[in-house]
Parts: C-alpha cells; structure tokens; sequence
C-alpha cells in the first residue's frame, strides 16, 4: 500500500510539473504549422501588399509558410470578425488598419469590439494620404483652395473611395479644421471610377492614400498640394504639409497586426520581435517606402496606445459629420 500511495504521490507531481514544462516548449516551437494571414481587403490592395511582403519575410525567418487570406468586405468587419472567432493560438493573424479604429463609432452594431477582442502585436507602417486636385483646378495650394472654397461654398465635390474611409475622413477632418463646405461623392469601392473622374474635373478634390496616387502625381495628371502627416514626406519632399497651412490637422493610414485576444505573451512577443526586425531592415525599408510608407514598428502596448487614439480621434470626426455607414 505505501509502495502505491508513493507511486500515485509522484505521478501527481509529474501531472503538476508537466504542463509547467509543457508550455515554453510549445512557444518556442511555434510555429509548428501554416499560418494565415486574414487581409480584410481584395487582393493587390495597398495593405494586401505590404501583408505579403511581411508574410515573406516571416515565412523565411520562422520556418513555416504565413498564408495570405483575403476576405474583404463590410468595411474590413467580414475579415475582423473571422479572426476574433479563430483559436488563440497564433495560426490566425488579423492584417488590421485604420478602419480597424474607425469602425467601431461607423458602425451602430458590431458582433465583436476590436480593442477588446484583438490583441495588438505590432504596428508596420504609417502612409500619408494627400490632398489631390484635377490639374486644371484653379489653386495651387492650401491657402488658395481653402479661399476658392469660401468664395464658393458648397461648390466643390469631393471624392471618396467610400462612405468611412480614410479618405473621406481625411476630407471631413479638413472641412471642419479649415471652415469651408465641400460636397461628399463617395464611389463604392473607389479605384479606377473615382480617379477617372478627378481627371476629367466631375469631382475637385480627393485625399487618397498616397500609395494609390503617387504614380497619378509624379505623371501630372493630378496635382498634389499637400501631405495628410505632421512631417513631410521624404518621397515627395517639396510636398508640403497641411499643417503648415491648418495648424493641428494631422491624418494618416496605418497598419499594423493583431490576434485573438487570448493569444498568449510568448507567441505575441514572438511575432512582434520578428516583425520589428523586418521593420530595420534596410531591403524591408526601402520597399514599404516605395510604396508611400514610414516605418513604424514598437511593442504591442505602443501599437495598442496608437489604435485606442485613432479610435477617439475618428469617432470625434464621425460624429460631429454625423456619417453612418450605408
């Protein structure tokens, strides 16, 4: 009897010890499998773009393929909502961006509250949108538009991708900041209808995120009159700002990458320790500013700082607009 009364004692230590054990084994294994990447937008969109470029650079760091999953639609909540309902167990990375923060006052109902069903892993990179106008669009820079503007209020039409996007959150930032009137034309879906348009001059005035029209800008087929960002941009550096022209404006797009929120630490400072690598890379680097981007990068509590600020920020925006997703 003691013999098993002592035998039964040391397996019970062992099942107290194992998980114990168990645990840093597993993250340092991670990961063991595929893991997808879900980017809530179609496929060679500006952020499915750079996904795949960290999903390289991850795939040869870490040993195992990371997986684009492209699932656009509803303002990025279709491809948001697949990732907060997968396991916490890293296999599921959510490529979220700044509709990520505008969402949630857009929107009256949502099945799930991204600050507290998405834990944020780290932030990749800022782009500047910028103000664009038709050429033959007679002002050259942000005093002259502003004063065009007042002299013809409600005159202008300004273009927008869609209802809530950077864009037209951009714009409205402005209309209120600078005192005039502009007329929202929001295109679904935005792309080639939209720029067409302000080619012609059926709509003024757009600011897109600088990675889809910089090829417009340096053609001439649209003019740029300012960037979105409190710094100018090193691509375009005789563009100026807005804020120098309307002090305090500042807006940007970012993107950064999130998980279920009960992901542990381990793989979270796994993932957010490789990213910033990439991030310092030089290679890494030069690609994201090309296309329009400045490197961000931190721990998971500065991307989390940066998601909770742009939550405020456009929800004080999307109210005082009073814009309702359609």
């Amino acid at each position: 009897m003691k013999l098993r009364r002592r035998r039964f004692l040391q397996l019970a230590a062992g099942a107290v010890v194992l998980p114990a054990i168990s645990r840093p084994a597993s993250a340092q294994a991670y990961p063991s499998r595929p893991v997808r990447i879900v980017v809530p937008f179609a496929a060679a969109a500006s952020p499915d773009i750079t996904a795949r470029l960290m999903g390289l650079w991850l795939s040869e760091r870490l040993g195992q393929q990371f997986i684009i999953d492209n699932r656009p639609g509803a303002g990025t909540n279709i491809g948001t909502e697949a990732v907060v309902r997968a396991p916490p167990d890293g296999y599921t990375l959510l490529w979220a961006t700044t509709s990520s923060a505008i969402n949630p006052t857009l929107y009256d109902k949502l099945n799930f509250n991204f600050i507290r069903d998405i834990a944020p892993v780290a932030s990749v990179m800022r782009s500047p949108n910028v103000m664009a106008v038709n050429p033959s669009f007679p002002t050259k820079s942000v005093p002259e538009f502003i004063a065009y503007a007042k002299a013809n209020p409600s005159k202008i039409n300004m273009a927008s991708s869609t209802i809530g996007g950077t864009d037209h959150l951009c714009g409205e930032l402005f209309k209120t900041m600078a005192g005039i009137d502009m007329i929202n034309v929001p295109y679904r879906g935005g792309g080639a209808a939209l720029f067409t348009d302000l080619f012609s001059g059926q709509v003024q005035v757009n600011f897109p995120v600088l990675a889809a029209s910089i090829g417009y800008i340096r053609a001439d087929k649209l003019r740029a009159l300012a960037v979105t960002t409190p710094a100018r941009w090193e691509g375009l550096p005789d563009i100026p700002t807005v804020g120098e022209f309307v002090p305090g404006y500042e807006a940007s797009s970012w993107q950064g990458v999130g998980l279920p929120k009960a992901t542990t630490t381990e793989i979270i400072d796994k993932l957010n320790n490789q990213i910033n690598a990439a991030l310092a890379d030089p290679g890494m680097k030069a690609r994201l500013s090309e296309l329009g981007g400045m490197v961000l990068g931190g721990s998971p509590a500065h991307f989390g700082k940066l998601i909770a600020e742009e939550t405020e920020k456009w929800g004080k925006v999307i109210r005082a607009a009073n814009i309702r997703a359609e």
